[in-house]
């Protein structure tokens, strides 16, 4: 019977130092085995480990991609502009053991990264004047962002992903005031470009009446030399067929000028044997 107890008490040793001695890494995770304060080992394979019982204990850390959402911040642009930017970067944890010596947890990470990531987007926006920042040059602050805010979490054994900018707006008490003068910059803009389109229609309209000017006054050169040359022709015409017989063409002509003078109600005198009326006898 004492072997047999003494048996179990063995067998009950060793199951509890088994049970102490193995623990299971999930595929989420990593582990750092510690020994008297101490980190000993990094497991990064899933699956089941052995770790002196007892002795020694295991830190778990996330291996999945990590999501920090910093606090809204104040930057000062190049053109002396406030503006309250909301960030979120994108994190993992490569080195346990640079993460456990450093920072030792997530939270503390979390808020090295916050100092890191703000003062890397103060260097950069600060380059920018605020019209640029939020129209034209975001995409590649943001890539430099990221890269020079990984460089410098390496030394913590975290690697950052991606940071990216969730809303860049003006404070309170200075968006009436940029309202007013963005205002008043578009109203400037626009008297410009009505100046500008003004003075464009003038010009294609003094252009359109030169032109109009020009080809009216070669019309009408055109068409008086047309009508000259047309009048040359008739007169040449009824000087050959009044010339064929000259007694004929001055009697007509003489019928011609009877009907314009007595054709109105006057009282006419002449000399009946004057020239004019020579056909009437």
């Amino acid at each position: 019977m004492n072997i047999v107890k003494l048996g179990l008490v063995v067998l009950v040793i060793v199951a509890v130092f088994i049970f102490n001695g193995l623990f299971v890494v999930d595929q989420t995770q990593q582990a750092l085995v510690i020994q008297l304060g101490k980190p000993i080992k990094v497991v990064k394979e899933p699956g089941l480990a052995f770790k002196i019982p007892f002795l020694q204990q295991v830190t778990y850390f996330d291996r999945r991609l990590l999501h920090y959402d910093a606090a809204p911040a104040e930057i000062i642009t190049s053109d002396k502009k406030n503006l309250v930017i909301d960030n979120y970067s994108k994190w993992t944890i490569v080195d346990p053991l640079k993460f456990f010596q450093s920072v030792r947890t997530e939270a503390g990470a979390q808020s090295r990264l916050d100092d890191i990531i703000y003062s890397q987007l103060r260097v950069e926006l600060g380059k920018e004047t605020l019209i640029d920042i939020v129209s034209k040059v975001r995409e590649e602050i943001m890539h430099t962002v990221t890269v020079q805010s990984n460089e410098a979490a390496a030394a913590y054994g975290i690697e950052v992903l991606d940071v990216r900018i969730k809303a860049a707006d003006l404070p309170r008490e200075n968006e009436k005031h940029v309202f007013t003068r963005m205002q008043a910059e578009r109203q400037r803009q626009a008297k410009r470009y009505r100046s500008e389109g003004e003075e464009k229609a003038m010009k294609i309209r003094s252009q359109a009446d030169k032109e109009r000017t020009i080809i009216l006054s070669e019309a009408y050169k055109e068409s008086e030399k047309l009508r000259g040359e047309g009048e040359q022709t008739a007169i040449k015409i009824s000087a050959d067929a009044y010339g064929q017989d000259a007694d004929f063409y001055a009697f007509y002509r003489s019928l011609q000028a009877y009907s314009k003078s007595l054709s109105t109600r006057a009282t006419v005198v002449m000399d009946r044997d004057g020239e004019f009326l020579q056909y009437f006898k």
